[in-house]
């Protein structure tokens, strides 16, 4: 059961930042094109959250990076975390993943959506990276016209997500069925 969030610290996560917990905590994150991972330990009760914004560190300047600055990176996001869990004691086998995001939110000239879309190319590279690491993803998310509110537990695994409004017509569109006023 979802815990009640007063009971549990809380955590806002903002696009290319992650965080670990190592006690029960409620991480919260918004998502839209990023991509947001979800990795959890039940027998060392930790968990993590990353928030990546693009698919791949350019391997050329990522040594000129600041370290918490590649957590933009879809990628290298995922590949930190998985080295952490490591050094703390996880096998991979044991850790529950589960992905989320990636929407095709932001629309081009005339409401059309632009392809290849940066969301469409961050669950590409989570579900490349995660599978290159040895982890399984046990539920997921992903692509779609909305954006998503996420919490997630880290005492009990426990995922939830709110979807926002559909992004995939123009916003004059959306406030005249809706019937709200411009």
């Amino acid at each position: 059961m979802f815990e009640p969030e007063s009971e549990v610290a809380e955590v806002y996560v903002n696009p290319g930042e992650m965080f670990l917990a190592r006690q029960p905590t409620v991480i919260r994150t918004l998502l839209g094109s990023c991509v947001g991972v979800t990795f959890w330990n039940e027998r060392l009760k930790i968990g993590a959250l990353c928030h990546g914004m693009l698919p791949k560190c350019p391997s050329d300047s990522s040594n000129g990076l600041p370290p918490a600055s590649r957590y933009r990176f879809v990628d290298f996001a995922i590949r930190d975390i998985a080295r952490q869990f490591d050094e703390l004691g996880a096998q991979r086998s044991e850790v529950e993943v589960k992905v989320f995001g990636g929407g095709d939110v932001l629309l081009g000239e005339n409401g059309q959506l632009r392809r290849p879309s940066v969301g469409s190319l961050n669950c590409d590279s989570a579900l490349d990276v995660l599978g290159a690491e040895g982890f399984k993803v046990i539920a997921s998310s992903l692509r779609g016209t909305t954006g998503l509110n996420i919490h997630f537990n880290t005492g009990n695994g426990e995922v939830r997500l709110r979807r926002l409004e559909d992004c995939s017509t123009p916003a004059s569109s959306r406030r005249r069925a809706t019937g709200r006023g411009v």
